[in-house]
């Protein structure tokens, strides 16, 4: 046995044979969940390696939001574990503020991921029992080998973009929401924005704000709530009230109070769903929208609501109703979807749509040391609550083995070189 291993202690062998073993798991992603796993491992003394294919922490944060984002739910919903925001944040954190307390976050807990390392594939090998990731960086491909794999790329992983007839022949300006920074460039044009969720309402008051006139098509039924009622929290209010109070309950409690906030809103064209907002976005993973200020333009017809789309054309955009409108740009608030499919090659714990199979709270941790974190659809708390359980559940193996391999001399596998 002692053959199939040696360690390779000299740079020459690590350029030719781009093989590396790391003690301890793996975890894919330098976002919120990957960040809260690995402070959560360290906090148990588990080493850990997190591989970023971009060139920061929190790449969606930095890169792919415009500019007014702020959080959507209280801050105390939204910080990650062992690690407050501080006091002097507002309940709503701005994206710079909220880049800043990750970047703190990251300094607090030591944590430095190896930036601009793509993940081509991650194969469990049977023989070995050990985890094969593939990684290229700067055009040079790096083979990991680790005990344990932490999937935390998470559920915004790759934008999605919509094939509508026409689209290619627009001759206006067409982008995705993660590439939209602010409504300034769009001045005294008329948008058309593909989608109705917090993203897609978000840009369209941006939009308004800066002069522009936005339609928004609502392809389907939507529950806007009000971010606050009597100036607390609706999330808030929802997540006490489920302690007490069955989901059905809480979902006819939160309309009603919709229903007093906003009134009627499908004689602007909002129409809701069957499914109360919490038992909707438990079935089918669809938030609900939080109001900020949208509704109010939208009554005041500065953004307009308009129906699915047809196809397009040059210069204008025909919408199932048959009407035909001219439009100068397109953003396309069209979401985003989960990319493990593409590189993991383990599909026992993943669907094909790459969410874990087990819902929450069990889709954390699937077999062959392979874990998730940040695909609950419950935001940060629910990637919080992933990353705690999965550091106390790797901790308890690493040392029970780490017991067991004292008084062994270390060893990696063939070909590879130690990082810890």
């Amino acid at each position: 046995m002692e053959n199939l291993f040696r360690l390779v202690d000299n740079e020459e062998d690590l350029i030719s044979h781009r093989c590396i073993w790391v003690n301890g798991p793996i975890i894919v992603g330098a976002g919120p969940s990957g960040l809260a796993t690995a402070a959560c491992l360290k906090q148990q003394g588990v080493p850990f390696m997190i591989l970023e294919r971009s060139n920061c922490i929190a790449s969606l944060w930095q890169k792919r939001t415009y500019d007014r984002l702020k959080l959507h739910l209280p801050k105390q919903f939204c910080q990650l574990p062992n690690f407050p925001f501080p006091q002097d944040f507002p309940e709503y954190p701005t994206k710079k503020q909220f880049i800043n307390y990750l970047e703190s976050y990251a300094k607090r807990f030591e944590i430095n991921p190896r930036f601009n390392e793509c993940v081509l594939s991650a194969k469990y090998e049977w023989t070995s029992g050990l985890w094969s990731v593939k990684t290229v960086s700067n055009g040079n491909e790096v083979e990991y080998i680790c005990r344990w794999l932490v999937v935390a790329t998470g559920e915004n992983a790759e934008c999605v973009v919509p094939d509508i007839e026409g689209l290619n022949e627009f001759n206006g300006e067409v982008i995705h929401a993660c590439d939209y920074k602010s409504g300034e460039s769009f001045r005294g044009k008329k948008v058309l924005v593909v989608g109705c969720g917090n993203s897609g309402m978000e840009l369209s008051l941006d939009l308004c704000n800066h002069n522009a006139s936005p339609s928004i098509v609502l392809r389907s039924s939507v529950h806007v709530l009000p971010r606050e009622v009597f100036g607390k929290s609706t999330f808030g209010l929802a997540v006490m009230m489920m302690k007490w109070f069955p989901i059905w309950l809480v979902d006819k409690i939160l309309l009603m109070l919709a229903w007093l906030v906003f009134g009627n809103i499908e004689k602007y064209g909002l129409k809701r769903p069957l499914e109360g907002p919490l038992e909707l976005k438990n079935s089918k993973g669809k938030t609900p929208v939080l109001d900020i200020g949208t509704l109010e333009k939208i009554r005041s017809g500065e953004i307009k609501v308009v129906p699915g789309i047809k196809r397009f054309s040059i210069g204008y955009v025909e919408l199932v109703n048959g009407e035909k409108n001219e439009v100068d740009a397109v953003v396309l608030a069209t979401g985003y979807r989960s990319n493990v499919p593409s590189w993991l090659k383990e599909g026992e714990f993943f669907s094909k749509n790459g969410f874990p199979k087990a819902p929450f709270p069990n889709g954390w941790k699937g077999n062959v040391g392979l874990y998730a974190v940040g695909f609950t659809k419950r935001g940060l708390s629910g990637s919080s609550y992933d990353a705690i359980k999965i550091a106390q559940d790797i901790a308890q193996v690493w040392k029970q083995e780490t017991k067991q391999k004292k008084q062994r001399t270390n060893v990696c596998p063939k070909r590879c070189i130690s990082q810890f």
